[in-house]
């Protein structure tokens, strides 16, 4: 049999959810067997994923890959229709990535492990879904299947506010969506024919009101999920109330499927509109990153302090998309894959040490790094990379979104300026936060009513191999981004160039030439 005809994204999609599926008939008493079933159907989907990535990408080719679709509704061209190219295939990797930790993550739940298990599953398979489903109408089904998970494991797993936070998630996520699916309906409807192929999609020939009118709508549900100021309040509440693992697949994947859908639907499918927005999105990415970074500032919930950190480093995604430079939009789709790791390894941290400390307050805490000081290394490490250091994957793709835009010949001087400066504070803002918030966790003297009734131990292997395996591709892509740049540098500079075809003052121009050395395959075009 021909491995190019194997169906290998239904197979990767599927395999998950239908493993889900036998979770309730499994014997189990004491949550160890759905524990290692789990981690297993983790291991095995990850494993396919890593196979047809090395297998079955082309890395130059930059349309869709790995192509499947089968008639569901034939008379609405409606199809189960997957592929992945260089926005997506990245971010495959990352769900996997992230999900297969995060099951590992989970190894001390015991409320209920069959049903945690169960959700997990089922959202790893729905997260994938996402990033490769090519239909309109079946990637609005797939958005609002990732939310019911998540809602349950807020709801039943989470802190004393669970309930308020679950719910806010939900009302949220699921009134944005409801964008999603009127955009997807108008768009499949207008003109002669009727599809929710997103190919099709992109080459009907909308009137300009029409597409401004849909990118509001598509922007407006994709600004609650990446999230945008001012739809963003419902996630350092859910940070706030969830458990490590829920808090991996948050930071880790749920985020940058908000990022993902404005590229792939807002910019790709309507190019005119995006050069109307194009501005709206840079002024908003600057608010994102200074209001965020200046509300972490002011919280005293470790949670809450590093949600607020992750908004502001989303701002950075929304500027590099609207950079038009290849090098800006290289630069948002690296963030996204560096944020998802950084994270996930600083979420998972803050419930390591909240399940040594019973207490999630700043105030409370002090001196812990004498008694845990594996722990005190990895949280300093990864609190690093969050900071942008150099070496690190996070310094590499603000770097490229700072010359991205500073390069690009869409804005004027003035206005590049003042963002350029504003995203500068925003960086300054950020090891000042961080690295107060180190000092009053592990530095200075023992809090002795912390350590009189909560017995501090360091860090055990797992935990150890969790951030270990996180921080590998932090380390690696800072040092050599081009082990991932090289992934969707086809794809990004085909969309940079169709996004510029749609200013005509740019259409014709040759991008300003970039440093070379950030990412080989990007330059002068």
């Amino acid at each position: 049999m021909n491995t190019a005809d194997f169906p290998w994204l239904t197979t990767i999609i599927l395999f998950p959810i239908a493993a889900s599926l036998l979770i309730p008939v499994l014997p189990d008493k004491d949550g160890r067997t759905v524990r290692w079933y789990s981690l297993i159907v983790g291991l095995i989907d990850f494993a396919l994923i890593v196979y047809v990535f090395y297998t079955q990408y082309d890395f130059g080719n930059c349309d869709l890959q790995l192509v499947e679709s089968y008639p569901w509704i034939p008379q609405m061209d409606l199809n189960w229709s997957v592929g992945v190219d260089g926005l997506s295939m990245p971010l495959v990797l990352l769900t996997g990535f992230i999900t297969t930790l995060a099951i590992l993550a989970a190894w001390p739940v015991t409320l209920k492990p069959k049903l945690f298990y169960f959700l997990i599953l089922a959202m790893y398979g729905g997260q994938i879904a996402v990033f490769a489903v090519q239909d309109m109408l079946f990637f609005f089904l797939v958005w609002e299947l990732e939310l019911v998970p998540v809602y349950f494991l807020l709801s039943i797993w989470g802190g004393k506010k669970r309930q308020y936070a679950a719910t806010k998630f939900i009302l949220y996520t699921a009134g944005g969506s409801l964008f999603i699916l009127l955009a997807a309906l108008t768009m499949a409807f207008y003109g002669d024919t009727v599809t929710f192929d997103m190919r099709s999609l992109a080459i009907k020939d909308y009137a300009l009101n029409f597409q401004l009118l849909v990118y509001a709508g598509f922007l407006i549900a994709y600004a609650v999920k990446l999230p945008i100021f001012p739809l963003h309040t419902w996630l350092p509440d859910a940070h706030g109330e969830a458990t490590a693992p829920v808090h991996m697949l948050l930071a880790g994947i749920l985020l940058k499927m908000g990022g993902y859908a404005l590229i792939r639907m807002n910019a790709q499918i309507l190019p005119d509109a995006h050069a109307y927005f194009a501005p709206v999105l840079v002024i908003l990415g600057v608010v994102n990153i200074i209001y965020a970074a200046l509300t972490s500032f002011a919280q005293r919930n470790l949670k809450r302090k590093i949600a607020y950190s992750s908004i502001s480093h989303m701002g950075f995604v929304l500027i590099g998309i609207a950079s038009f430079t290849d090098l800006g939009l290289s630069g948002a789709v690296l963030q996204m894959v560096s944020h998802g790791l950084i994270g996930a390894s600083l979420f998972f941290l803050v419930g390591a040490t909240y399940d040594r400390t019973h207490t999630l307050m700043l105030d409370e805490m002090g001196g812990v790094g004498q008694k845990m000081q594996k722990i005190f290394a990895m949280f300093t490490t990864c609190s690093m990379a969050s900071l942008a250091l150099p070496g690190m994957s996070g310094f590499v793709a603000e770097l490229m979104i700072f010359v991205g835009f500073s390069n690009s010949d869409a804005y004027n001087p003035t206005f590049k300026l003042i963002v350029v400066f504003l995203m500068a504070v925003g960086v300054i803002l950020t090891p000042i936060y961080l690295l107060s918030m180190l000092r009053e966790i592990f530095y200075g003297a023992e809090n002795k009513e912390l350590t009189s009734h909560e017995v501090l131990v360091d860090a055990e292997p797992r935990e150890v191999f969790i951030i270990a395996c996180l921080l590998v591709p932090i380390i690696g892509i800072g040092l050599y981004p081009k082990m991932l740049t090289q992934v969707y540098d086809a794809t990004t500079v085909q969309l940079t160039q169709r996004l510029r075809d749609s200013v005509p003052t740019l259409a014709q121009q040759p991008q300003t030439p970039t440093v070379s050395f950030l990412a080989p395959e990007i330059g002068a075009r």
